[in-house]
C-alpha cells in the first residue's frame, strides 16, 4: 500500500475504498473492518496522530485517534464515521478499484461513508499543522453502524472514562455538504394473528388468519395515510410513517390458514418512541377486535410485539455546532444548507449520550448502497477545507 500524502483527503479516500470493510453482520463471512481499520491507524499515526485501536466486538475495531492539546477545560471536538460497508452484489463497477473519472471517485463505500471519512482526517491533521487548536480533535473511526452500531455503541461506553466528553461531534454520512441536525429513528415491529385452520370447504370452521390481518393492515394504512400526515411536523424531518415490510402466512391452498405474521416498520420523528409506536399499533388491532366482536364475528387473537429500535436524533438548528458549520462554509464559499438526515445515523447515540452532533459530508445518500456508488472528488475536498474551518473555529 502507498501511504497517502499528508492531510491529502482524496488519496486517503481511495487508500479506505480498495479496503474491503464489508460488514459480516449483513454479508456472512465478509471481513469486517479490520483490514481496514489498520490502514488507517497507520496513516493517521504517520500524520502525527496519537492512535489507538481497540474492540467494539470480537474481530471488529474502532480506531481512536487524537490530535492537539488535550489540556484542562479545553474544547474537545469529535469526528465520527464508520468504516464498515455493505454487500456489492448486483454492483456495475469494481467495487473496490477506487476508480476516478470525471471528477468522481467509484467504489463502494466511497459514498458511505469512507469520503467522509477521509475529509474529517484530513481536516484535523490540517487543523493542527496550522497551529490553530487550543484543544483536542477525536477522530472516532467506528465499526459496524450498518448492523446493530457496535462500534458507536463501545464509543460511548468507552467515553464515560474519560477526563471530559466531546463537546460536539460532527458525522461526515454523506449529506451532498448540507448540514443535518436532525434525523428519523425506526423500530421494528411483529404483528402475529391467529387464525384456526381447517379445510378449504369448511368456512363454518375455519377462521382465515391472512384476512384477519389484512383488515389490521387497512387499520394501520388509515393511521398511516390520515392520522400521522395530521399531527405536527418536525421542522426538518416532516412527519412520522409505517409501511408492511414482510408478510407469512398459511400452508396451502386449500387450508384456511391459522396464522399470520406481518413484520412493520415505523420511521419515528423526535417526539415519538418506540413504545408509542407500539400503543399505536396494539390500538389499531384492538378497533379491528371490536368491530369484528360488534358484527358477531370470530374474535380477533393478535400480538403485536417491538423487536429492535432505534431513536430519533435533533440538535436545534440554531445550536451553536450548527451555526459554526454554517459559518465555516460561508468563509470556505459554499452555500449553507440545513436540511434533515433521511436516514438513521450513530448521531442518536451520541446525542443520547449528552455530545451535540449532527451530520455533515460529502457524497448522496442516494448513492448509498446502490448498483453504482460514488463521491465527487471536488465535494471530498471542500468537506476537508469546511472541517478544517470548523475544527480552527472550535478548538482555536
Amino acid at each position: 500500500m502507498t501511504s497517502p500524502d499528508f492531510a491529502d483527503p482524496v488519496a486517503l479516500t481511495a487508500t479506505l475504498v480498495r479496503q474491503d470493510s464489508r460488514n459480516p453482520g449483513l454479508v456472512p463471512g465478509a471481513p469486517g473492518e479490520g483490514a481496514c481499520a489498520r490502514t488507517l491507524a497507520a496513516v493517521l499515526a504517520a500524520w502525527g496522530f496519537r492512535v489507538e485501536v481497540t474492540e467494539a466486538a470480537p474481530g471488529r475495531p474502532n480506531v481512536l485517534a487524537r490530535i492537539g492539546r488535550a489540556e484542562r477545560d479545553a474544547p474537545l471536538l469529535m469526528f465520527n464515521g464508520h468504516l464498515d460497508v455493505v454487500g456489492v452484489e448486483g454492483m456495475t463497477h469494481a467495487p473496490f478499484a477506487a476508480e476516478v473519472r470525471d471528477g468522481r471517485l467509484y467504489g463502494r463505500g466511497s459514498a458511505d461513508m469512507k469520503g467522509g471519512v477521509a475529509a474529517m482526517c484530513a481536516a484535523a491533521a490540517r487543523a493542527h499543522a496550522a497551529g490553530a487548536l487550543r484543544g483536542e480533535v477525536v477522530i472516532a473511526a467506528v465499526a459496524d453502524e450498518e448492523w446493530e452500531s457496535a462500534g458507536t455503541r463501545a464509543l460511548v461506553h468507552a467515553m464515560r472514562g474519560w477526563p471530559a466528553m466531546p463537546t460536539a461531534c460532527v458525522i461526515t454520512e454523506p449529506t451532498r455538504l448540507a448540514v443535518m441536525p436532525a434525523h428519523r429513528g425506526f423500530a421494528w415491529y411483529t404483528l402475529t394473528v391467529h387464525g384456526r385452520a381447517a379445510h378449504g370447504s369448511r368456512y363454518d370452521l375455519g377462521v382465515d388468519a391472512i384476512r384477519y390481518a389484512g383488515l389490521v393492515l387497512a387499520e394501520l394504512d388509515a393511521l398511516d395515510h390520515d392520522v400521522l400526515p395530521r399531527r405536527t411536523p418536525h421542522p426538518l424531518l416532516g412527519r412520522g410513517s409505517l409501511h408492511a415490510s414482510l408478510v407469512e402466512g398459511g400452508v396451502g391452498m386449500t387450508t384456511y390458514p391459522e396464522r399470520c405474521v406481518v413484520r412493520v416498520e415505523r420511521r419515528t420523528i423526535p417526539g415519538e418512541t418506540a413504545e408509542s409506536a407500539l400503543a399505536e399499533l396494539r390500538a389499531a388491532a384492538d378497533r379491528v377486535g371490536a368491530r369484528l366482536a360488534a358484527a358477531g364475528r370470530p374474535p380477533l387473537r393478535a400480538e403485536v410485539a417491538l423487536d429492535f429500535a432505534q431513536p430519533p436524533s435533533d440538535v436545534p438548528a440554531g445550536a451553536p455546532l450548527v451555526v459554526a458549520l454554517g459559518d465555516a462554509l460561508r468563509a470556505a464559499g459554499a452555500p449553507v444548507a440545513v436540511e434533515g438526515m433521511p436516514a438513521w445515523t450513530d448521531a442518536a447515540l451520541l446525542n443520547a449520550a449528552g455530545v451535540p452532533t449532527v451530520c455533515f459530508g460529502p457524497g448522496d445518500i442516494g448513492l448509498a448502497h446502490a448498483a453504482e456508488e460514488w463521491v465527487p472528488v471536488a465535494e471530498v475536498e471542500r468537506a476537508a477545507d469546511v472541517l478544517t474551518r470548523l475544527a480552527q473555529a472550535w478548538c482555536g
